[in-house]
């Protein structure tokens, strides 16, 4: 099993670049980000290039975070907004070498306007992409930690998926959302694992390193090689000590005690 490094979340003491360089550092395997937007793509890969890592993945524009938004691509009256930022994030990610991007509903609080605009973005989207070759993601947001956001169930992103019939949109599986808006991980990533293009891991209920909490994440992950997921895990939590590199004792114990289980995915 691999891991990536969140730096949205993982080594906030440091500049993103040195956030990468971090992560390599530290063993990750790859690296993913939210918003690196201010730093251009150009630096971005030369770093990346650098200390050979892959990044996975980014988020779409948030909007206006300080007035509460969180992603604009469900609000009706954005649409022109939202496709610029669509076009802005591709391009992007393509020129730092991204796989992934994270098309961002916001809230809402539902309605058919809003469903039917996320899902013509989410067109919109999925087609621009594949002239990138890259994926989109959505991503279920609970709705404790995010009141009123448009998706917020694994069973609605994957009526959206089905429903689109887009190959190159998938289902971003942040077990920490799951598990905190729905329970039932180890079934929710068994029924829902076709449609899964990318996993992230946080502990719950605090959000901190994977090694704490109500969920035995060393078994859900032997669960979902078993299930036979070949992608990385990301490691989207925020760190209890300010010094990211203290609480990363979880990595390597994850490792040896994965590398003790026979690999089912191999042939």
């Amino acid at each position: 099993m691999r891991f990536s490094a969140n730096i949205g979340f993982l080594y906030g003491e440091l500049g993103l670049l040195d956030r990468i360089k971090a992560a390599a550092r530290d063993g990750f395997d790859a690296v993913e980000c939210h918003w690196p937007y201010d730093i251009p793509a150009s630096e971005v890969r030369e770093v990346l290039l650098e200390v050979n890592l892959p990044m996975l993945g980014l988020n779409t524009k948030p909007g206006d975070l300080t007035s509460g938004e969180f992603g604009i691509a469900a609000m009706p009256d954005r649409r022109v907004e939202a496709r610029n930022d669509i076009r802005v994030g591709l391009k992007y990610g393509a020129e730092m070498g991204a796989a992934n991007l994270h098309v961002m509903a916001g809230r809402t609080g539902g309605g058919h306007e809003a469903e039917k605009t996320f899902r013509d973005n989410l067109r919109f989207a999925s087609d621009l992409a594949d002239q990138y070759g890259m994926t989109i993601l959505i991503e279920p947001i609970n709705q404790r930690d995010c009141p009123n956001y448009h998706l917020s169930t694994i069973e609605h992103a994957a009526e959206i998926i089905d429903s689109l019939q887009r190959p190159n949109l998938k289902l971003m599986f942040d077990c920490y959302h799951v598990q905190v808006g729905q329970g039932d991980l180890t079934r929710r990533l068994r029924d829902f694992f076709p449609l899964i293009g990318h996993v992230q891991i946080a502990a719950v209920p605090g959000r901190g390193e994977p090694d704490q909490g109500e969920v035995a994440f060393l078994d859900l992950m032997k669960s979902l090689r078993g299930l036979g997921y070949t992608g990385i895990v990301g490691a989207e939590y925020k760190p209890r000590s300010r010094n990211t590199e203290i609480g990363l004792t979880w990595l390597a114990a994850f490792r040896t005690a994965l590398s003790a289980m026979p690999d089912t995915t191999k042939k």
